[in-house]
């Protein structure tokens, strides 16, 4: 039973899309005046095409000409699945102008619109439900401004309509909001997973020699905590726009680091030193973790606080990995089964780390913008 819940962590883990890469999101910036309401709808053109096609010719390339082709199609799409509503009716929705602008992770439909309530607002009711039929893991970020006050919320299917005070925004709701983001971020990064994994698998084998669990502790402890101080530093330092790196080069970097890691459990590269890799990798990890938030372009003062709230998600979610897989490691240390899985499960891992590395470094299959 324990060797059938551990292969089934690693399988989960290394049987995914090859292109792990930054979860679908989209970016809502509305900003209230009285009844009147003016916004901005970032929406990922990979996945527009995929709702409703852009790709008019079948190339396999994005043209100006075609986007601007779509744009009312793009505008019918998006708006038949928001709604703002007032406490009094619902909201008239206008289409404004529609541009193209570049985000980390590639190039977004910029649709601006406007808004007219029944009644100057005390509160906004947003009704959410962009791409909830075809993909259950996306997410909207939103910012609401109004009088100089930035409120935060994060819509998901489970989360698709939220009522938002003008007047007090609820810093507990908004917190908590960021907390889910960060530990539904890390359990659908599977390149994160695979690096933590590769790094933590020969733990129960170097460091308990006895039959007992401190050892093995203590070393997945120290990997786990050199990782973890890491990636909050350049998370940080990303999401303050203190240090930035393109989008390709962290993502090839990440797909880089599982290999290494996990080649590292087949041929030593680090002799003892996996918590100083973690580290070094994890400062690469982090500017992935940031790329979330560096696009929703909070103010600092609302920043902060979704920064730590999506930070302690990172962790809340990469110690429920951590407390499933060393007990489980730590019985099946001695057999067989372990000691093949160490070897064969990390040269999977190495190769499906490599996919990932091709594809970003070299663009494969990706789609191209020719704007």
């Amino acid at each position: 039973m324990m060797k059938r819940l551990l292969f089934a962590l690693l399988l989960c883990c290394v049987l995914t899309p090859a292109a792990a890469h930054k979860p679908s999101d989209s970016y809502l910036s509305i900003d209230v005046q009285s009844e009147r309401v003016t916004g901005q709808w970032d929406i990922a053109l990979r996945d527009l095409d995929y709702a409703i096609g852009l790709d008019q010719d079948g190339d396999g390339k994005l043209t100006w000409d075609e986007i601007r082709a779509r744009h009312a199609a793009i505008a019918a799409y998006a708006l038949e699945r928001l709604q703002l509503k007032a406490d009094n009716g619902a909201c008239r929705i206008t289409v404004g102008e529609q541009l193209i602008d570049d985000h980390t992770d590639g190039a977004y439909s910029v649709l601006r619109f406007q808004a007219s309530c029944p009644a100057p607002l005390t509160a906004l009711t947003i009704g959410y439900r962009l791409f909830a039929d075809l993909d259950p893991q996306h997410k909207g970020l939103l910012r609401l401004m109004h009088d100089g006050v930035t409120t935060t919320a994060i819509f998901d299917p489970s989360h698709a309509e939220q009522r938002l005070s003008l007047s007090a925004p609820d810093q507990l709701q908004q917190f908590s909001a960021y907390v889910r983001d960060g530990v539904w971020h890390i359990w659908i990064g599977y390149d994160h997973i695979l690096f933590l994994l590769s790094l933590l698998l020969p733990a129960v084998l170097l460091a308990a020699p006895a039959d007992n669990l401190r050892g093995a502790f203590i070393d997945v402890l120290k990997v786990v905590t050199a990782f973890t101080l890491a990636h909050s530093l350049t998370l940080t330092l990303a999401s303050l726009s203190l240090i930035s790196l393109p989008s390709r080069l962290v993502e090839s970097a990440i797909a880089a680091s599982v290999i290494v890691a996990a080649v590292n459990n087949v041929y030593p590269l680090f002799r003892g030193r996996r918590p100083w890799a973690a580290f070094g990798f994890g400062l690469i990890h982090g500017f992935g973790f940031a790329s979330v938030l560096v696009d929703l372009g909070l103010p600092k003062g609302a920043l902060l606080a979704s920064l730590f709230g999506f930070n302690l998600g990172v962790e809340i979610g990469q110690l429920c990995i951590v407390a499933l897989f060393l007990p489980l490691a730590f019985l099946l240390r001695r057999t067989w089964f372990y000691r093949r899985l160490l070897t064969g499960g990390s040269v999977v891992i190495a190769l499906v780390a490599l996919v990932w590395f091709v594809e970003r470094a070299f663009d494969v299959q990706a789609q191209s913008i020719g704007l």
